[in-house]
């Protein structure tokens, strides 16, 4: 069984491949019960965040044999969420982003390192 980071970075890694965009990992440890980490990406289109969402889901489970809790959120609101219960991936349109601004909600967390080319998408 995967641990929590495996997870999280694995998530980021599938997201940057379908090429979502400014993926942040926070390592909410300590400072929430909510979850360990949070994925943070931006989708540029509705259909590039359905599939974001759904390669991130179906490649994590076939790599490391995790599968999500729960799936929430619908493309036109714009902000899908998967939830593996102490990972949580949120993809968002690039419009939504700023506007729920998770980063600076979550600013006390640290940022975790992540691979070369995830960083810097």
């Amino acid at each position: 069984m995967p641990d929590a980071l495996t997870i999280a970075k694995t998530c980021a890694r599938f997201a940057d491949e379908i090429q979502a965009e400014d993926i942040v990992v926070l390592d909410l440890r300590g400072i929430s019960s909510l979850a360990d980490y949070f994925v943070i990406c931006t989708a540029t289109s509705l259909p590039h965040l359905k599939a974001v969402s759904r390669d991130v889901r179906l490649k994590t489970e076939e790599e490391i044999g995790e599968k999500p809790r729960s799936a929430d959120g619908e493309a036109t609101s714009m902000w899908l969420v998967i939830d593996y219960v102490d990972v949580v991936v949120h993809i968002f349109h690039e419009e939504k982003r700023s506007l729920y601004a998770l980063e600076d909600l979550w600013s006390d967390a640290p940022r975790v390192e992540l691979e070369p080319s995830v960083s810097e998408s």
